[in-house]
């Protein structure tokens, strides 16, 4: 998850998805990931307290400062390059189930903040942004 002041999603040499100020989330998903947990990332992104206050502390959420999100699927989130010079994929979902899951965080996203911008999953998608802070941060669920 990144702050942004601004991210877009190119495919094929066109724009898919696009945000001003708000939340940039790349979404993997692991092979032990349910529903639940989808929908439950979703409801904690839109809370997420990450734009400052006037005091300057980390105390708004998107809604808070009317921002986006744009979700873009990543499934070389799970690669573990800890042995050997290729990254494994053996923890990530398979691309089925990953993209039940991934449309579950989308919709449960859509039903929590708005807008809500997304890429194409599975395409080859060239990511632009600028990260605000810079602030990122990992969510993740308990399995």
């Amino acid at each position: 998850m990144q702050r942004v002041s601004e991210a877009r999603v190119t495919v094929d040499g066109r724009v898919v998805g696009a945000i001003g100020r708000g939340l940039c989330a790349l979404v993997g998903v692991a092979a032990t990931d349910t529903e639940a947990d989808a929908e439950t990332l979703a409801r904690r992104v839109a809370g997420l307290r990450v734009f400052e206050d006037e005091a300057g502390r980390l105390a708004r959420s998107l809604a808070d400062v009317g921002g986006g999100l744009l979700v873009v699927s990543q499934h070389t989130l799970y690669g573990d390059c800890r042995h050997g010079r290729r990254p494994s994929f053996t923890r990530a979902a398979p691309a089925a189930r990953a993209r039940v899951l991934y449309e579950r965080f989308v919709a449960a996203a859509r039903l929590a903040t708005a807008p809500v911008e997304t890429g194409v999953f599975q395409a080859h998608m060239a990511l632009a942004l600028v990260n605000d802070g810079p602030v990122t941060l990992l969510l993740e669920t308990p399995g």
